[in-house]
């Protein structure tokens, strides 16, 4: 009998809650009075985040100004390159001296328009080409400061480190492959009347791409700094893989972006100014006349053009269905804002290069064609981030 009861009581003693004041305070302690370091690296993220939207924004000025130089065929006026930049013209007689030099190479020689150019009409493309030159040193100066301060007060973690070297590379290298880029107008390589001097094509969409890379990396910094994704779960009968769908528009809006470059670089904007027919047929005959072959997918302005209809097409049709798969999908609200604004800009996009092309690529309309590439691959890199940790859970 003594037994049973001493069991009892100790059955009573494990059903009785123990006291918690002690493990409570503790947690209320961490909670609610956070310590100064998780404020400080709160506030340097935030920061951080800040300086990486701005570095994007001026990538994205830049392509901007680039592709009104070329538009306005500005980008052989500047016939040497120094790397701390070189001083404008200040007085008539070094204007003079300017327009000199360039008239010792290939585009003034060999451009029909330009055997009537004044001095004045000189200064306006010399101008283009000097502002796009000096913001993309501005570029560099607002990257490279504030990064070394960030480095010297510990804002960097060794992720952010790494970003950090390879945008400051690339802002480097972006420099040296714009001036090789010009470099290749300037060459003498155009002998014949006919011929027209441009800079080459492949080295002009290298340039093109390396943007791209340099402003998709500090956007994707900026995004994660600023308002980090969360996970979520979609629950789902058949789950469709969307982020292999984003991913993959994604990479079409870029690589669409670079057969631009191609088009812009051979004029091949020029060549058939009707849609959706290419003159009177759908495959026009000239898209293969090249020799090998292959020769065509790059310098044939016919093979070309035709070849970025077809990726601006194949863009739209992926956003479209991307578009069309979740509207049944409990997403979260931000991510259904990213699919409806890559939804909305492709289309715009995709209006914009054929009304470019109907009216014989206008400056205008084709800035902001180009323009328009940006803020397409600008919504595509949100959404990835907006959907980088959804989960699927069967119904």
């Amino acid at each position: 009998m003594l037994r049973m009861l001493q069991k009892r009581t100790s059955m009573v003693k494990l059903l009785v809650p123990r006291p918690r004041l002690n493990t409570t305070i503790a947690q209320t302690t961490t909670k609610e009075i956070p310590t100064i370091k998780q404020v400080s690296i709160s506030k340097s993220e935030k920061t951080v985040g800040r300086w990486f939207l701005g570095v994007s924004g001026m990538v994205f000025v830049a392509v901007g100004l680039g592709g009104v130089t070329r538009l306005t065929e500005s980008g052989l006026s500047m016939v040497t390159w120094k790397l701390t930049g070189e001083r404008m013209p200040r007085s008539q007689e070094e204007w003079a001296q300017e327009f000199s030099k360039y008239q010792q190479y290939p585009e003034y020689k060999l451009q029909v328009k330009n055997a009537s150019m004044t001095v004045e009409e000189f200064k306006f493309i010399y101008l283009m080409e000097y502002i796009h030159r000096m913001w993309g040193r501005a570029i560099g100066g607002f990257f490279l400061v504030p990064a070394a301060y960030f480095w010297k007060k510990g804002y960097f973690c060794p992720k952010t480190k790494n970003s950090v070297l390879l945008l400051g590379t690339l802002i480097g290298l972006q420099g040296l492959m714009g001036w090789y880029m010009v470099k290749s107008g300037l060459e003498n390589r155009f002998e014949d009347q006919n011929d027209v001097p441009r800079v080459s094509q492949y080295r002009l969409a290298s340039h093109l791409a390396a943007a791209f890379v340099l402003y998709a990396l500090s956007l994707s910094q900026a995004m994660s700094k600023l308002f980090p994704s969360e996970p979520f779960v979609v629950k789902a009968k058949k789950a469709f893989n969307i982020k292999g769908l984003s991913h993959m528009t994604k990479g079409m809006v870029f690589l669409t972006a670079i057969s631009g470059a191609f088009v812009a670089g051979l004029d091949a904007g020029l060549v058939y100014n009707s849609f959706p027919k290419m003159g009177d047929s759908w495959i026009p005959d000239d898209m293969w006349q090249f020799k090998p072959i292959q020769r065509n997918i790059t310098e044939n302005p016919t093979t070309v053009q035709f070849n970025h209809r077809i990726l601006g097409i194949t863009t739209v049709s992926l956003a479209t269905a991307l578009w069309l798969v979740t509207r049944r999908m409990q997403l979260p609200k931000r991510a259904n804002w990213a699919i409806n604004a890559v939804f909305a800009m492709a289309w715009t996009q995709a209006t914009l290069g054929v009304t470019t092309l109907l009216n014989y690529v206008p400056v205008p309309l084709a800035t902001a064609h180009q323009s328009g590439s940006l803020v397409l691959l600008s919504f595509a890199l949100w959404l990835s981030h907006e959907i980088r940790f959804l989960k699927y859970l069967p119904k």
